[in-house]
Formats: structure tokens, sequence, C-alpha cells
């Protein structure tokens, strides 16, 4: 059975859904206030303020009142699945045989992990079997088992890690004796080269949780779905044609051990190999929900065991949110484990993403975990960093130079690297002062120099100032660089149209990928171009590094819109303006902000987007999802802002999130169908 629910986009970009407002082209990161911010709609989790704020308690309802109608147990859109990878909630780990059990008599499934001592299991089935599955009153929940990716940049450039913990004051902490003495870190990553020279023996736990099925491999040591005594990186599946894709995990925690050198590591290993991304060839890496759940609840298990762990870094992530998503229903397992390691006095570290836009992927946009964004060792922003009132604190993450598996050393940038940072500081509050996680994130905050863009602050991490009793640093207004846009993404395809928006292509394009030329990095541009770590997730994945850096992957800074026809042209050979890198950039956004595209209809690759955009079968559901995908598109090239007004009372984002629930119903409605085409892809400039 070939999974569909994975969407592996081989690309060599990284992506980063920017949010200016309709026709609008502001600077990264961009000015950012209160008034800009959209208005609060279902699944988008609006209306937090900040990563530590926890949303008020609503008010009891009447005793007379209706109870709300039970959630329904089955995803939306997985009754029509042909073929999903899911994970099956249960009432209680005892639960966990049984159900499996009825999964194995089931036609068109197969149990593909059943761990011990967990109250889920992990089905691959089709529609008809799930729904079937889902009758058990033991059966809490089935939904997709979404796949994370670790955020991190590629550099290519020197940099150095030591300049980076002088401005964050660690050299003070340390020169007075404060280096994470009797606490540990965990680091969920893609394992670790526990014999680097750098960690000095400090590697005192390791496990390895990685899914396998027909298309992802096991990059555990044992080659199983687990390895309790091994998250090693070099493997020789974590080794492809002489690159070791793994090395993400060793380079994170070579972050926080440098911040915290007496700290004991634990690191765990929650990725896959992937060796055919989007049935396009080429090799990535995946971490699955399951995997990453049964890391959480194995680091708790290990704290309830006596092990000191102060906190865990997870420098991953999955899907966009603009604000807070605690009420995500399918985010609510992870949550849960989450809550339940700070309950136990673990404090958890998320990276914000790479994507340059307000707000954050999960985990980071959960109110619990810290959340922390990058700055160059000058204090100014990237670009490609998310942003806003999401997020608790910056730490360096441009041109981090840290150890990588065999001994040796490579030059990152991202949030991934930005995350250890404040992972390993939180070991050094713990020594020091040790607290709840609240509370010891709350003193970093506290003393942290305050980074203000717009009408937001967020602090930058000052461990002198934290725990050394120093002069937090005075206040830092980013001010947009000149020059500094983000090369890529730029390209505008209708500033001499090729085809008139009304008319339907003159004759029947192919449906392979154009061949135009892939953007380049501008050589004059003072912030290096990051180039992707061998990565995946859901709405991307990045192959193994190119000889040639590419530009990174940004929004669009389009002022127009196009119809779905104009789009079709766009993805087809030899017809459209924008290059297939861009292309496939936009393509990665629209799947890591859409539900629809990421987990019900393959649309990752120019072929799979002519089809949705260029039906053969004009049915309402075709009609739908070409106009949804033209819209996602021209929010990715920049022609309409999530809170354009669609009519006087809804924005995109609230129309887009209403058209998607219906549509993962398996409803087709054509007044949505007419609203996206006249009201978002009809063409009109500035």
């Amino acid at each position: 059975m070939r999974l569909r629910a994975v969407v592996a986009m081989a690309l060599v970009l990284t992506i980063a859904p920017a949010v200016p407002a309709l026709a609008e082209n502001p600077p990264a990161p961009p000015a950012i206030s209160a008034s800009e911010s959209p208005p609060a709609t279902p699944g988008d989790g609006t209306g937090g303020t900040g990563g530590q704020e926890t949303p008020a308690t609503p008010a009891p309802p009447p005793a007379d009142a209706t109870p709300p109608a039970p959630l329904p147990k089955l995803e939306a859109g997985l009754a029509d699945d042909d073929g999903a990878r899911v994970i099956v909630e249960l009432a209680a780990p005892a639960e966990a045989a049984p159900v499996a059990g009825e999964a194995r008599q089931l036609p068109d499934a197969e149990v593909v992990l059943e761990p011990a001592d967990t109250s889920f299991i992990v089905v691959e089935g089709t529609g008809e079997s799930l729904a079937k599955l889902a009758e058990d009153p033991r059966v809490l929940s089935i939904r997709r088992d979404r796949t994370y990716s670790s955020t991190a940049l590629n550099s290519g450039s020197s940099g150095s890690l030591a300049t980076s913990l002088q401005v964050i004051g660690a050299d003070k902490v340390h020169a007075a004796g404060t280096k994470g003495q009797g606490q540990t870190i965990a680091i969920i990553d893609t394992g670790i080269d526990a014999a680097h020279p750098d960690f000095g023996g400090k590697v005192v736990e390791q496990a390895c949780f990685s899914a396998t099925d027909e298309g992802a491999q096991s990059l555990c040591p044992n080659g199983q779905t687990s390895d309790p005594g091994s998250a090693d990186a070099k493997t020789p599946a974590c080794v492809h044609e002489g690159v070791n894709l793994c090395d993400h995990g060793t380079h994170v925690a070579g972050i926080a051990h440098a911040v915290a050198p007496d700290a004991d590591i634990v690191a765990i290993q929650v990725f896959s190999r992937i060796n055919d991304c989007a049935d396009e060839g080429g090799v990535c890496l995946t971490a699955f929900e399951s995997t990453i759940l049964l890391a959480l609840e194995h680091v708790a298990k290990l704290k309830e065991g006596g092990r000191n762990i102060a906190a865990v870094n997870l420098s991953l992530g999955g899907g966009l949110y603009e604000g807070t998503c605690d009420a995500e229903p399918e985010l609510a397992a992870m949550k849960s484990r989450i809550d339940d390691l700070r309950a136990k006095g673990v404090a958890v570290v998320a990276a914000a993403g790479n994507e340059g836009v307000i707000g954050a992927g999960a985990p980071g946009c959960f109110s619990g975990p810290v959340t922390v964004g990058a700055t160059g060792d000058d204090d100014s922003v990237p670009y490609w960093s998310n942003h806003g009132s999401v997020l608790d604190l910056f730490a360096p993450g441009l041109e981090i130079d840290s150890a990588v598996p065999g001994g040796g050393h490579q030059v990152y940038s991202g949030t991934s690297m930005s995350t250890p940072f404040v992972t390993g500081a939180l070991a050094l509050v713990a020594q020091k002062a040790p607290s709840t996680p609240d509370a010891m994130a709350e003193q970093l905050k506290k003393a942290g120099r305050p980074i203000t863009y717009g009408e937001v602050t967020t602090p930058r991490l000052d461990l002198n100032a934290a725990i050394a009793g120093g002069t937090p640093g005075p206040p830092v207004t980013q001010t947009p660089p000149v020059g500094e846009e983000p090369p890529s993404g730029s390209d505008d395809p209708t500033e001499e149209p090729t085809e008139d928006p009304s008319e339907e292509p003159s004759e029947e394009p192919s449906p392979e990928p154009s061949s135009g030329p892939s953007p380049s990095a501008t050589p004059s541009d003072p912030v290096p171009t990051p180039v992707p770590l061998p990565t995946v997730t859901i709405t991307v994945t990045v192959t193994v590094p190119p000889t040639a850096a590419p530009a990174v992957c940004t929004r669009g800074k389009s002022t127009k819109t196009l119809s779905a026809a104009q789009w079709a042209v766009e993805v087809t050979r030899g017809k459209g303006k924008i290059t297939d890198a861009t292309l496939g950039c936009y393509l990665g956004l629209v799947t890591k902000a859409s539900k629809v595209f990421a987990e019900v209809t393959p649309a990752a690759t120019l072929g799979g987007a002519y089809r949705v955009l260029k039906p053969a079968k004009k049915t309402a559901k075709a009609k739908l999802e070409s106009e949804l995908l033209a819209a996602w598109l021209n929010w990715a090239n920049g022609g309409v802002n999530f809170t354009a007004k669609i009519t006087e009372k809804t924005t995109l984002k609230t129309v887009l999130t209403s058209v998607e629930k219906a549509r993962l119903k398996g409803d087709s409605p054509a007044v949505s169908t007419s609203m996206l085409k006249k009201q978002v892809n009809a063409r009109r400039t500035a």
C-alpha cells in the first residue's frame, strides 16, 4: 500500500510563507502591529499574545445548556482516503493489543507500529477500514500521523560559535562557575555522534524511535522501529553518497553543550529515511508525529526514573500557525505530552521555524514551550526567522559553527540553531536557581535584550544578565536593512501577462514541469544565503545539499493575482515565467499552510499542481480544488495576504479555513468555488 498521507517534496530550497499586506512587499522581518493581526478563525490559533501565556478559562455553561456534540473520531478527509498512515488513540495502554488485533483483521489495513506501554498504535489503511476501526468504543480518535522537519539552513560560509556565546554572555557565566553541573539536556532530533571530541563523554543516554513502512526506512542502528540503547548518527542508513543526512542532531547538541558544557546529554533519534521523495527520486528524512510522541514519553520516563532533565530541545516543526495552536484537535496528543513533561519539571524548548512569518509551526505554536527565533550576532533578525508575539525569545542562529558526525564541524543557520542556545541556558538556570519551567523561562525573558519590530518586542537571550547579574543590553529597534531582502521568490509573471486571465491556454499544455533557470544567490547580499539541510516535513522536503548554493525560498513579491488557468500555464513546461525552483518553493509553502493539499490531494510537484489546476474531469470537487490551489498560490506569490478582505466581513484566511473544512468533509459547495474565483483569483493590480 502506498502511503499518501506523507507529502514529500524534493526541493533544494527552504520555504518561508511571509504574510505581507495585500499587494505589498514589506521588508523582513516585517513591521508588526496589533492592528495587522488577523481576526481569530477556526483552526488558525490566532489570539495568543505570547508563547508562555495561558488561555483564559472559559466561563462554565449554564446548567440547562445543551452539551456540545462530540467530535468525530475519524479526522476529516480520512474516510475518502485510499491509503493513509494514522495514529489510533486509545483509552488506555491495555487496549493497544486487542485493538491492534482487530485492525489486523480488517481488509486493506496494516498495523505498522504497536509500541509497548503506550496508549496508541499506528495503522495504515483505507478510509473504509479506518472508519470501521473508529466504531470500536476503545478507540478515542484516528488522525493522520503527520510529519515534521528540522529547522536548519546550511550556510556554507564561515561562522563562529564562540562569538555567539559571548553575545549571550555565556562566557561570563562560565567564568563564574555555572556550567550546568548536575543537569541533563535531552535532544530529540536526528541522533548524535556521541564519540565526537566536542562532547567529552557527556552523552549519557541514547534511544531511537524511527518509523518504517513501504516508503520509510528506519534510522535506528538496529534497523528496527526502536532501539533503546543507541541514537548513532553514523549508522549506514544515515549516509547517502558520502553525505551524512543525520548531522542536524549532532550540530544542535553541540550548541547546547557549548552553552552548558558540564550538563549531561540524552540524545533521541526520531527521524526516518525516505528513499523516493515525492515519487521523484532523491533521499530525504522525515519525523513522524508518532515517533516524536514516543520520544517525549521516553524523556518523561527518564525524568521519573531519576534522570535530572532540565530541558528538552525540539529543533523541528510542522504546519504553520499565526498564533497559539493549543486548541487544534490534531495537535492535542503532542500538547498533552509536552504539558506532562512541564508538569514533571522539564522545560520544553521549540524552534519557531524559518518561514519568515508571524507565528510558528508545531510544537513552537503551543503556549507551553519556550519558542525561539533567530538573530545574528549583531542582534538583527534574519528575514527567514519566524517572529511575532508567539515567540518567547530570540537567540543567535546565523552562521553557527558546531559539531557534525565524524569529528568535524559545519556552519548552519536557522531557528534550529537558536533553540539549543536556550535549552543550554535553561540547564544553567536550573543549576543556579532551580524552579518550575515557566519561572525559569520567565527569568530568561525578563533579563533578555529587548528587540522591537513594529509593536512587538521579543527579548534576545542574555545569560550574563539572567544569571551573573549583569546589566541587560539596551533595547534594539529592528529597522529593515536596505538590500537585504530575500533573493528568491520574486518572479512576477504578471508584469507582462502571457495569457488573458479569462481564457484557458490556447493549447493543451504538457503536465511536465517547466525547465526555466533556477534563481541564484545575490553575490552582494550582506546576509549569507543558507542552503537547506537534508530534511523533510509534511510540507517540505530538502534533498542532499547541491553543489551550487541555491537561494533561500521565501514568499513572492508580486502585486497581482492570477487565475487558475494562468497558474496552470505557469506550472507547464516552456509556458510560464516563474522558474521551476520558485514554483517548487511556492508549492512547498502551500503544502505547509494548507490541509487539503498537504493531506488529501497531492499538489507538491509541478505535475501534480497542473493536474489540480487543469483537471481532466471538471467535477464540482475538481473545480473547487482548482480555485483553492490558485488562491494559495496567489498568497505564496505575494499577490494577496491572509488579512486581505475578501468580503466586507471575511478575510482570505477565514475563507480558506472555511473552504478547506468543507472539502475535508467531502463537500464541494459551488458558492465557495465562485467566491475563490471571483474574489481571490480574478486578476487585479494594486
